[in-house]
């Protein structure tokens, strides 16, 4: 790598440290993809367009040398931003200091990197930085986001590790922020019960934050993962924990909000699940609660649902393991219509979508939908097919 005067085995070396028994890539895009999460900040899409047209290899020589591609010259203000940052020896430290802490470096097209991030697009992370047990990182696709107030009362905090608690039996993972109050109900109840359960920090991977929960994000990291989109020695900052929340939102398959003011980061993070398709789950409260205005404003003006524990937060994920969303249906379904029942929900969708849940050809999805019409199972609205 030119820009770096790395090449070669010295290079090979250094990634080979964040990336013990990882599986086999170009070192040279490698560190190129981590070296993007020491430059820009969370979600710029500016960066994330140039590097999907250019691969993060090429779009880091290109600043390193300073030299923007000439069909884009409204680069130069963001080269500007970028290198001050972009100096090869801070470089160096970031991949050097997570090797110290045993940190490891997953990037796009691994069989680690999670799959919902695709659909932030350009606002994707570049990489992530893991600390997690030797091996496979754990499987993220099956799991559910639990975020809350950071002031909980005794009922918000019941509520979420009775709600994790009946998650972890039905094999799902609980994602969260790490941070006090209702992520560290969570993130407890699910080691608690021996379930997967990943923090998402809003520093990097050496900035356990807050302090008061280092020994908790120290268990997690031993037994579940905990994960950064920032290299070694970036500070958890504000605008950075409402970037965290976009991943928390995507990685997962439902945002359940477990107490929240208004306004609030765990607010912020049902935002981004709302702006991905994906379902927000609300636990009421007592109307008299602060803790839970932000609860009751997301059922009164937003498309949450509100959820009583972990079964209807398991119907919402549309767990083909789980018998409630088909529970009260006395109906001699066959597979195919089992598969198109699942892939309803709440929300009103359009056949196209269904048939892409569903893994049909649209035409055979709408053949399907229009039997489970005929059987009161679906219904089909102004807004789009929803269960009856």
């Amino acid at each position: 790598m030119t820009g770096t005067g790395l090449a070669g085995a010295p290079l090979a070396e250094l990634v080979a440290a964040v990336r013990p028994g990882g599986p086999d890539a170009d070192p040279a895009a490698v560190f190129a993809a981590g070296a993007w999460t020491a430059v820009v900040e969370p979600g710029e899409s500016t960066a994330g367009a140039l590097i999907g047209a250019l691969g993060a290899h090429d779009a880091l020589e290109s600043l390193l040398l300073d030299a923007p591609p000439s069909q884009r010259p409204e680069l130069g203000d963001a080269y500007r931003r970028w290198r001050v940052r972009a100096r090869p020896d801070l470089l160096l430290a970031a991949f050097r200091n997570a090797a110290v802490i045993g940190a490891r470096l997953v990037v796009p097209g691994d069989p680690d990197w999670p799959g919902g991030l695709a659909d932030l697009g350009p606002h994707a992370p570049l990489a992530l930085w893991a600390l997690a047990p030797d091996g496979p990182l754990p499987p993220l696709a099956r799991s559910v986001a639990v975020v809350g107030t950071r002031d909980p009362t005794p009922y918000g905090v019941q509520a979420a590790q009775d709600i994790v608690c009946g998650l972890a039996d039905r094999g799902f993972a609980v994602v969260s922020g790490g941070a006090a109050g209702i992520d560290r109900a969570g993130h407890r109840a699910a080691l608690a019960s021996a379930a997967t359960t990943a923090a998402v920090l809003a520093g990097g991977p050496d900035r356990l934050y807050p302090q008061a929960n280092a020994e908790l994000l120290h268990r997690i990291a031993r037994e579940g993962v905990v994960l950064s989109e920032m290299a070694c020695g970036s500070s958890p900052m504000k605008q950075r924990f409402l970037s965290r929340n976009r991943l928390i939102a995507a990685i997962t398959r439902v945002t359940v909000v477990v107490e929240a003011g208004v306004p609030s980061g765990a607010i912020n993070t049902a935002a981004h699940a709302g702006e991905l398709g994906r379902p927000v789950a609300v636990v009421p409260g007592s109307v008299y609660s602060a803790a839970s205005a932000g609860c009751h404003r997301l059922l009164r003006d937003y498309d949450a649902v509100l959820v009583r524990g972990a079964a209807d937060v398991a119907e919402l994920a549309r767990d083909p393991d789980t018998a409630v969303a088909l529970e009260g249906l006395d109906l001699p379904l066959d597979p195919l219509e089992q598969r198109v029942l699942q892939a309803l929900g709440r929300r009103p969708a359009a056949v196209p979508d269904v048939a892409a849940r569903a893994g049909l050809e649209r035409s055979e999805a709408a053949a399907v939908l229009a039997l489970l019409a005929l059987a009161g199972a679906a219904a089909d609205s102004p807004r789009g097919w929803v269960r009856a």
